[in-house]
């Protein structure tokens, strides 16, 4: 443990926040006996990096050890965390990068550090099991949250106060936001760079990372399914990169699955097999998709966007975005259009 990190069974319960925010945009990742190291590594990575074509205003990063030494990480390791009480006192945004068990006890210290955050307004980010954290915490009452598939039952049964939504791979309600299981964090990560700094950063930070900034579907289509044969999944690959290229087309079940050479049934079955969602429902996320990057990269008006994707209207549009998003198409603009 190093010499400026407080024993917690001295801890004040009233630290002084400091005002200086000379620091922008300050993340802190918390650090603790049995740390997840791949969670942790991608906070560390999408924040952590220099990034200097980002310009002076990219993000502080510093790490938190929550208890005390020695901490042992996944895979043999053992950590030191450099930052300091001070630093989890002024964070613009925390994050819990998972947590040691679905099972095992939030310490009543860790509770508190999180509570006294949340009432700062610091913004909170769990990954994966970190959700288990929060919900110790008692700060997700009436929350919508997400976490790893294999938890979802069973957070919902601990703490039915709150509203589980299993098939997202992120949810941001926010000032908590919360993701699925470990890779799932990585998008969550990239929306925050969104959130803060606009869709062209956040592609920027996608492109180093070798991914997409916006990943499509839920955690649905990555629980175990039955897998396609090898010629059906190649006439299917062919249908959905058919649909992407057509968004603007009325698809439906029926002429879909015309086009592949399958009854109306068979296509649907297969079409889950492969994707993990009914067709549809996967359209509709792919028009979603499109529609929130001609809205991020473009200004042409609402109408226009509906039509291009395929949502026919305006109202249609925004049911959609309502239903998926929680936010309207206008507001979606207004967080995420890229500066002039």
């Amino acid at each position: 443990m190093t010499a400026d990190i407080l024993p917690y069974a001295e801890l004040p319960i009233m630290l002084e926040f400091m005002t200086d925010r000379s620091k922008k945009n300050l993340i802190v990742a918390l650090a603790y006996d049995g740390l997840c190291t791949f969670e942790y590594g991608i906070v560390a990575e999408i924040f952590g990096l220099d990034r200097p074509e980002m310009g002076p205003n990219w993000y502080q990063f510093e790490t938190v050890a929550v208890e005390d030494g020695p901490l042992r990480a996944a895979g043999g390791l053992t950590i030191t965390a450099t930052g300091k009480m001070v630093d989890l006192q002024r964070a613009d945004t925390i994050i819990i990068p998972g947590w040691r068990g679905k099972d095992a006890k939030v310490p009543d210290h860790f509770c508190k550090l999180l509570q006294g955050a949340h009432k700062r307004g610091t913004r909170l980010v769990s990954i994966c099991s970190g959700v288990y954290v929060l919900a110790a915490a008692g700060l997700l009452n009436g929350r919508r949250v997400t976490t790893h598939w294999r938890y979802a039952d069973d957070l919902a049964k601990r703490y039915p106060g709150i509203i589980v939504e299993p098939d997202n791979l992120y949810i941001d309600d926010g000032d908590i936001l919360t993701s699925a299981g470990s890779s799932a964090g990585i998008d969550l990560c990239i929306h925050l760079a969104r959130r803060d700094f606009g869709a062209k950063i956040a592609n920027s930070v996608a492109r180093r990372l070798v991914m997409h900034a916006h990943r499509q579907g839920g955690q649905s289509q990555y629980i175990e399914q039955p897998v396609p044969k090898t010629h059906e999944a190649h006439r299917l690959s062919d249908t959905l990169e058919y649909i992407q290229n057509s968004l603007d087309q009325p698809h439906t079940v029926s002429s879909l699955a015309k086009s592949s050479g399958m009854g109306s049934r068979t296509f649907q079955r297969r079409f889950i097999a492969l994707t993990g969602i009914p067709t549809i429902q996967w359209i509709n996320q792919q028009r979603l998709a499109r529609a929130c990057t001609l809205l991020e990269t473009g200004s042409a008006p609402l109408d226009d966007v509906a039509e291009t994707v395929g949502l026919t209207s305006v109202e249609n549009l925004r049911y959609h975005f309502r239903k998926s998003l929680h936010i309207s198409p206008s507001e979606y603009r207004k967080r995420f259009a890229e500066a002039e």
